[in-house]
């Protein structure tokens, strides 16, 4: 594991937090010194799993604005996208629906030198499906007694596997799909789904519970972060999951720009539609 990871930046106190409405929440400057000393490691940890072939596989659950795209896009943000790869796969088509239910997720696996984030996964079966009915009850606990022999599988054939909840209140959720509401970039992330599902709190539940009971195993366990703070969860998950993945800084050689000639070739007097200089 790499010795910098214990040297985190510390932040003046009067940066790290400001008093709002009795809470303590994290400035933007502390929050940006810290995520980039974090992706400074996660670029460490990109380069020591493509060198060694590594296999990671990284799985966001929780409820709806609880926070799992603002997590995996700050973990994501400064990594390469042919390393570092999200899946977030829309509603079963029928002929996905009519086979094994594993199949649509298994063919998304890492492969040697990649790492596998999922917006949502298997476990959709275990949450919305069972709580919307969009799967019969059988079906859930069908699901519920498999998904841990098929978790096993996945890590004995090799492949690190981290799975996450975001846990969220009922008050910080409705606040955040009021602002998806009220805010023309959010509005896409508030489907139709959300709207139908807003009032099945006890109902999530109580198929998280039931979820934990049946798939939080030795192998595959599942790992809670509290999400009331979008800055503080996302830096915790991504020095949780950094501490959770073996890793060291690969040594590279110290990169050197060659001086370069320019003048050898005479650009054409080309008309280009240059785009409009608004900003």
């Amino acid at each position: 594991m790499s010795k910098s990871k214990s040297k985190s930046k510390k932040a003046n106190s009067a940066d790290v937090a400001v008093s709002e409405g009795g809470r303590k929440v994290m400035s933007n400057r502390a929050y940006e010194q810290e995520l980039r000393h974090l992706h400074e490691e996660l670029v460490k940890l990109q380069q020591w799993v493509v060198h060694h072939g590594l296999k990671v596989c990284i799985v966001f659950e929780g409820r709806d604005g609880a926070g799992k795209g603002g997590t995996i896009k700050a973990i994501t943000e400064r990594v390469s996208p042919r390393v570092f790869r999200i899946v977030a796969l829309p509603a079963p088509t029928e002929r996905e629906k009519s086979q094994l239910y594993f199949q649509r997720y298994i063919k998304h696996m890492p492969a040697a030198g990649e790492i596998v984030i999922f917006d949502r996964s298997w476990y959709n079966r275990a949450g919305v499906e069972r709580v919307m009915g969009f799967c019969t009850p059988e079906q859930t606990t069908k699901f519920l007694q498999g998904v841990p022999l098929v978790e096993r599988a996945l890590v004995e054939s090799g492949i690190i596997l981290l799975k996450y909840w975001l846990e969220v209140s009922p008050e910080e959720q409705e606040k955040r799909l009021r602002d998806r509401i009220d805010d023309g970039r959010k509005i896409w992330k508030l489907s139709p789904t959300d709207i139908k599902s807003f009032n099945r709190w006890d109902d999530y539940t109580e198929a998280r519970d039931a979820m934990f009971a049946a798939s939080d195993t030795a192998w595959a366990p599942w790992f809670v972060a509290r999400s009331e703070d979008k800055k503080r969860v996302r830096l915790n998950v991504i020095s949780h999951l950094l501490a959770h993945i073996p890793y060291e800084a690969v040594p590279t050689e110290h990169v050197k720009l060659p001086k370069r000639k320019i003048g050898r070739y005479k650009a054409m007097d080309y008309p280009f539609r240059y785009i409009a200089e608004k900003y």
